[in-house]
């Protein structure tokens, strides 16, 4: 099989093309990234020289160049990672959050419906599948419930509302062109290769490093937080084996208040750094609340864990600590991620809040 894999240079991108390329040497892997901010070929310095791998610089939003792409290597699968997902970022600028995950979506979407059709066997062994995010869902409140595959779409931020509209497209190309496409809606990730906007790599730095710990209102937003080599080997299990058209959620069925993980991540890299566990909590500094805040998401993976036997393989304890061992292990490479672009994003979000 030729498959691309979109947005393959970034976090969760490195990952699915690294399982990819080691596990199926047969394929050739297509990693697709146009390499803004958060795309960092660095993440995938251990298969650049494999033989069934090869590094694309485009933007999806650029459909003459999705559809030679596609012509050329002659792409049977479409893993489709390449997304704007801050969710600040898209309240400061959601105009590059409709280009890049809709119109960008749409981009990929009429590329493949093209080739795919101009072929004898058109869509037969042929697959676009899109990861979208538990952000679609809306928000739970305090009362054991989850979002499954059936709940109501309700997105709050540019964000959301964004990857909501890209998830109706590949639905749409299905039921209008008969597209076997596959959703897939995951809970917040973290480990190894996150670009550190996001609240753990972003923490453990500053924790490391003595900075203030901003948190949003009191902390006690709600997330399900899942272990990203656990969602690459989700996305593996359900692009061989999920059926055309469905839905599924992966979920860590880990739920954390931000001010918990908060106090979990002083404790480790306190300890892992051979201080006093718990002597950065004084760090800690609540600003104001980020407009159209969630308060809790819950994700519900009984549908992928009964159909394809998939459930998480780590629990949150020892994922965590992993991960803060990592970014220890790699300060060089969040020196490098960190500066520039980052460091002005940081300074203009948080200083002075």
């Amino acid at each position: 099989m030729n498959i691309i894999i979109t947005g393959g240079a970034g976090f969760i991108g490195s990952h699915v093309v690294r399982l990819f390329v080691n596990k199926y040497p047969d394929y050739h892997i297509i990693c697709l990234d146009k390499l803004t901010y958060a795309g960092n070929l660095e993440n995938l310095a251990d298969v650049e020289d494999k033989p069934n791998y090869t590094f694309v610089k485009a933007d999806i939003c650029d459909f003459d160049t999705m559809l030679a792409l596609m012509r050329e290597h002659q792409v049977d699968g479409i893993i489709h990672l390449a997304a704007e997902s801050h969710v600040d970022r898209s309240i400061k600028d959601p105009f590059t959050f409709a280009k890049t995950n809709v119109l960008g979506t749409l981009s990929l979407l009429q590329a493949a419906k093209i080739y795919w059709e101009s072929l004898p066997e058109r869509y037969e062994g042929k697959r676009f599948y899109h990861i979208s995010t538990d952000e679609v869902y809306g928000a739970l409140q305090f009362d054991g419930t989850l979002f499954t595959e059936q709940t109501k779409y309700q997105p709050h931020s540019p964000y959301s509302a964004s990857k909501a509209s890209s998830d109706h497209f590949v639905r749409a190309y299905h039921d209008t062109y008969g597209m076997p496409t596959i959703v897939t809606n995951c809970s917040n990730n973290y480990g190894p290769y996150q670009f550190p906007e996001k609240l753990i790599p972003l923490f453990i730095n500053n924790i490391r490093h003595r900075r203030p710990l901003p948190v949003y209102g009191k902390g006690e937003n709600v997330r399900d937080w899942l272990y990203v080599v656990d969602h690459a080997r989700a996305i593996d299990t359900i692009f061989h084996n999920g059926r055309i058209a469905e839905t599924y959620n992966i979920g860590g069925f880990n739920e954390w208040r931000n001010i918990d993980i908060i106090h979990v991540l002083i404790r480790t890299v306190d300890r892992l750094l051979g201080r006093p566990e718990g002597a950065d909590l004084d760090l800690i500094t609540f600003v104001t609340d980020r407009q159209g805040h969630d308060l809790r998401y819950a994700i519900d993976s009984t549908k992928l864990k009964e159909e394809l036997g998939w459930e998480p393989s780590l629990q949150f304890e020892e994922g965590i600590e992993k991960t803060v061992q990592w970014y220890l292990d790699h300060q060089e490479w969040m020196d490098r991620v960190t500066s520039g672009d980052y460091q002005r994003y940081y300074d203009d979000m948080y200083k002075g809040r």
